[in-house]
């Protein structure tokens, strides 16, 4: 099936259950993630007393000079506990021990602030309100942790507005493998066929169809740009604004 870019043109027609996924589809990314990135990069540098900068920002797949996340990088749908993991190991290749390497993490490592930084893509509960107004469920699958997800959710007031959570901590293998997208089809008794998958990661949408989702939309407000996206989903749009259901 061929992706297309376009507005309001797609339909969710036999689709029961819309899985979500978060930073990036319905947060800003770079607005959660940039300055973090920023930040680690200084605090593991002054920790750490060498430049790591550089080395850090290609891990994570940041473009230098913009600060913003590349697609296809470490940032883009990679859980906290394995960047850090990832971050560690790359100090030991600049020459530090193993010992010191950790001590510098642990003294420099911090996640983002998820309620001052969560900035929604639109108006979420007004969204979030029509899918279940007109007979469907909504989840969330995150490459977040879970207690960072439940604080920006209660703080931009979507707590009850979703009828289901998966995250990164809670024990199942994580995009782009199937098991979060099955195991919210499962939970709430949606078969996959029935089921769309909306994210802006190649991560997202390959999830989607290793997991049989009856529809995989790509949107273009995150790291992946319409190319990556296209050759995964079957259908690219601007964002989730333009999910049309009526």
């Amino acid at each position: 099936m061929t992706a297309t870019i376009r507005r309001r043109s797609h339909h969710l027609a036999g689709i029961e259950l819309v899985v979500f996924d978060k930073d990036g589809t319905l947060i800003e990314f770079d607005a959660m993630w940039g300055g973090w990135a920023e930040d680690l990069a200084a605090n593991l540098e002054r920790a750490a007393g060498i430049p790591v900068r550089k080395l850090l920002y290609e891990m994570l797949g940041i473009d230098p000079v913009s600060g913003r996340a590349q697609a296809g990088g470490s940032l883009a749908a990679t859980p906290m506990a394995r960047l850090r993991e990832r971050t560690g190991a790359l100090l030991v290749t600049t020459g530090l021990s193993e010992r010191a390497a950790e001590l510098a993490l642990d003294e420099a490592w911090h996640a983002p602030d998820p309620v001052r930084l969560a900035h929604p893509i639109g108006d979420l509960g007004h969204l979030f309100g029509r899918l279940r107004a007109s007979g469907r469920r909504v989840a969330l699958a995150t490459s977040d942790d879970r207690e960072p997800t439940e604080r920006t959710l209660s703080a931009l007031g979507l707590t009850n507005a979703i009828d289901a959570l998966v995250c990164a901590d809670d024990g199942l293998p994580v995009k782009p493998e199937p098991d979060m997208m099955l195991h919210l089809c499962a939970r709430l008794e949606v078969a996959p066929r029935r089921t769309a998958i909306v994210g802006d990661s190649v991560a997202d949408l390959v999830m989607g169809r290793r997991a049989g989702a009856g529809l995989v939309v790509g949107v273009l407000t995150g790291v992946d740009d319409a190319q990556h996206l296209a050759a995964h989903a079957d259908l690219v749009l601007g964002s989730i604004a333009d999910l049309d259901f009526d």
